[in-house]
């Protein structure tokens, strides 16, 4: 049983130019893993490319270059889109490492070994740019499309290995009904489900008309299927099979997150190659949904792509984050807009919580000398907002066990908006222009510690945001080696902590602009 929760994000293809659904999964990601850090837990995070197969090296050809000198080119863009959005993935795997080669292979020998891989032709139609194979039905949807929609296709008829993968139709089937975990949300398990109950047919996992891949262990004429191999790299990471103790402490992976047009690769075929292999399955395979741009589907042709890093360059990595995770329920198809962004700029962080650390903190520098008061007695008003803070830990905790990344923040913006209200209720002002200074320090101390929950809550969204916060407030020790926990003893801002008001965390779009 392993030791560390393990998230991965599916490693993105290297032709590709890196978009908005590379960055939701990444993100994603990173938010699972800062929080499970949070919670004291050791985690294990990765990413990266996938740089095989027929359409890299058709690219390379039409450009000139070796596959090789195609993926180091290109790779470097994923590897900043990571640091662009503050992501803290743990390794960075790609697809051509030795490491990488060795484990592929070893598994294609294992599930050889199992008398799951037999020498046969393959002849049928072949998706080049999604390197799968086409079934009959899909072909039938492929060809009522128009001409200008349908992809790339080409009739394929080569000699194959095959993995029996209809032998797995009723143990799948299984495993689903005994894990419906596996597979979430719940309505992408009933697809899986309909999917494989529809029949499985054996599938070819070899190739012979191009080079570029992984050869197949002592017939190096075939290279591995490009999923095959792309699908160990999960593997790989783990230091399988060479590193025992390592891949003993990691594997099997808690969470793959996945869009939504991968899943069958991820939740049927993946899972065979596994149960051929005689190893663990993953515990959850998470698919996400797509998004479009101002209602229209994303596509180079029509040049509504929407470029990650300006976004991030013209918000902020942290807006950008939070929008995204804010902005839908994790698993449904979303909509980016500019003027959604903006919306969520101004209203939820401005006015929300902007507001509330601006005038808060002012108020202490004006009537504290800058240091957070000392608390009087508690009234009930001042226990309520204490409950209700612990309320919306638990909320957010629950939220977020459950992946449900727009729960946890609107979890979050709940409170604030009952922060808000007791600011304006209990005036701090008023009492300090009445003198009640015992009475004005319970006050502005109560929502310094609703500040100080409500930054905990939003590091593993708004990393940069957060510690800036958690700064402003006077903490000693950095945001990130702080644990979740203490978000619920109330009082862990110290009386006497020299707070800074600062410029606006959030200034309105319009003023940036």
């Amino acid at each position: 049983m392993s030791n560390t929760f393990y998230v991965t994000t599916p490693i993105y293809y290297v032709n590709d130019v890196p978009h908005i659904g590379h960055a939701y999964t990444t993100i994603a990601a990173d938010v699972i893993a800062r929080y499970r850090r949070q919670r004291g837990e050791r985690v294990f995070f990765l990413t990266g490319t996938d740089e095989h197969g027929q359409k890299i090296e058709r690219t390379a050809e039409a450009a000139g270059e070796t596959p090789i000198e195609l993926a180091n080119r290109v790779v470097k863009r994923f590897e900043q889109l990571s640091q662009a959005l503050n992501i803290t993935n743990d390794d960075f795997i790609r697809t051509t490492e030795k490491r990488h080669e060795t484990t592929v292979q070893e598994i294609f020998k294992r599930i050889e070994e199992s008398g799951d891989i037999y020498l046969s032709e393959y002849e049928g139609w072949y998706d080049v740019r999604e390197e799968a194979f086409i079934t009959g039905t899909q072909l039938e949807e492929i060809l009522s499309l128009p001409e200008s929609k349908r992809p790339k296709i080409e009739k394929v008829k080569e000699e194959s290995y095959f993995f029996r993968l209809s032998k797995y139709q009723e143990p799948l089937l299984r495993y689903y009904e005994e894990h419906p975990e596996f597979v979430r949300p719940g309505y992408r398990l009933n697809e899986v489900v309909s999917f494989v109950e529809s029949g499985l047919k054996d599938l070819s996992i070899s190739r012979t008309t191009f080079s570029w891949g992984i050869p197949v262990p002592g017939n190096s004429k075939h290279v591995i299927y490009v999923w095959f191999d792309a699908l160990t790299n999960y593997l790989t990471a783990t230091g399988f099979p060479d590193d025992t103790e390592t891949y003993q402490d990691i594997w099997p992976a808690d969470i793959h997150l996945v869009g939504k047009d991968i899943l069958r690769f991820h939740a049927v075929y993946w899972p065979a190659f596994l149960m051929s292999a005689g190893l663990p399955l993953p515990k959850t395979v998470f698919a996400h949904g797509w998004w479009t741009v101002e209602g229209e589907k994303m596509s180079k042709s029509t040049g509504n792509v929407v470029d990650p890093f300006q976004v991030a360059d013209e918000f902020g990595a942290d807006v950008f984050r939070y929008f995204l995770l804010r902005e839908i329920p994790f698993g449904q198809d979303g909509d980016y807009s500019h003027s959604a962004i903006i919306s969520r700029v101004n209203g939820d962080l401005a006015n929300s919580l902007g507001n509330l650390v601006s005038r808060t903190l002012g108020m202490i520098e004006r009537y504290c000398e800058g240091k957070v008061p000392a608390p009087d007695s508690l009234e009930k008003t001042d226990e309520n907002i204490r409950d209700s803070a612990l309320s919306a830990v638990s909320k957010f905790e629950n939220a977020m066990n459950e992946t449900a990344f727009h729960k946890a923040l609107v979890s979050v913006w709940d409170y604030l908006a009952i922060a808000n209200k007791y600011v304006d209720d209990q005036a701090p002002w008023v009492l300090a222009k009445e003198k009640n200074e015992e009475r004005l320090g319970t006050v502005l101390w109560s929502i310094v510690q609703s500040i100080g929950v409500v930054t905990i809550l939003l590091y593993p969204y708004m990393p940069e945001s957060a510690e800036e916060l958690w700064r402003r407030l006077g903490a000693s020790e950095p945001l990130s080696s702080v644990n979740l926990s203490q978000a619920r003893d109330w009082g862990f801002i110290e009386t006497g902590s020299k707070v800074e008001k600062g410029e606006s965390l959030f200034p309105k779009y319009e003023e940036a602009k």
